[in-house]
């Protein structure tokens, strides 16, 4: 039966003595340790294996208008800004001298008075022309902004469609060779012209042949500017002057 050695679980009587190296059990070889592996979080891994969040987008709230809602494919007009443009102030009076009209800047812009420096000047003009040194008032000042009531326009335009109404109204009723306009008011809102026109003919639609002229005030302060009138006064006298002087 290959059995080596037997022992029994008790002891038997009268049996011989078991030897004591048959007792000793011999040992087991131990098993081999082997280490177990670091186990290390990978960060970048679990990172890229986490899952992107997605922002979803909070509509604004926007104000409430009354504009009605854009329908895709139709443009969308731009509003355009209006310009408040401020109203001119100015004061002219309007003369008779002889077959002119006379449209004069009042520098203080009240009436003129028979003293008056400005007045004394435009007289002597008048008789340099060959004109009556006492003109004839027409009317009363023409002074802008207009003092009405309620929302009435006060602009440059306005401006010069009243004054040039005025005048084409006032020639239907006498004959006139030139129309004098004395001052920059003047030829800007009658002849629609800057300072750049100064001592030169001009031919107005509804008007006809117009002077245009420093102002008073302004030939006082320069009177060198007197040299530049008196050249184009008397290129312009046959206009006004009899035939047959």
């Amino acid at each position: 039966m290959q059995v080596v050695s037997w022992l029994p679980r008790t002891e038997l009587p009268f049996a011989a003595p078991s030897r004591p190296e048959l007792l000793v059990l011999p040992e087991e070889p131990a098993a081999p340790v082997v280490a177990e592996p670091v186990v290390r979080p990978v960060i970048a891994q679990a990172k890229s294996a986490e899952r992107p969040k997605i922002e979803v987008p909070r509509p604004s709230v926007m104000p409430r208008t009354a504009s009605k809602p854009v329908v895709e494919g139709e443009s969308t007009p731009a509003v355009a800004k209006v310009v408040q443009v401020p109203a001119p102030r100015f004061a002219l009076q309007l003369l008779r001298a002889g077959r002119c009209f006379i449209l004069v800047e009042l520098p203080t812009g009240s009436a003129f008075q028979s003293r008056d420096p400005a007045y004394l000047l435009l007289k002597d003009m008048l008789r340099a022309a060959g004109l009556p040194d006492s003109p004839q008032i027409i009317g009363e000042p023409i002074r802008w902004p207009l003092l009405r009531r309620g929302n009435v326009d006060q602009g440059p335009d306005a401006a010069r469609e009243f004054v040039q109404g005025f005048l084409m109204a006032r020639l239907e009723e006498a004959e006139c060779a030139c129309v004098w306009l004395i001052g920059l008011p003047a030829v800007r809102f009658a002849g629609q012209e800057n300072a750049e026109a100064f001592n030169r003919e001009l031919e107005i639609e509804g008007l006809g042949c117009a002077w245009a002229l420093p102002g008073l005030e302004l030939l006082m302060e320069e009177p060198h500017r007197k040299a530049d009138v008196w050249q184009a006064m008397r290129r312009l006298m046959a206009r006004w002057k009899p035939s047959n002087e």
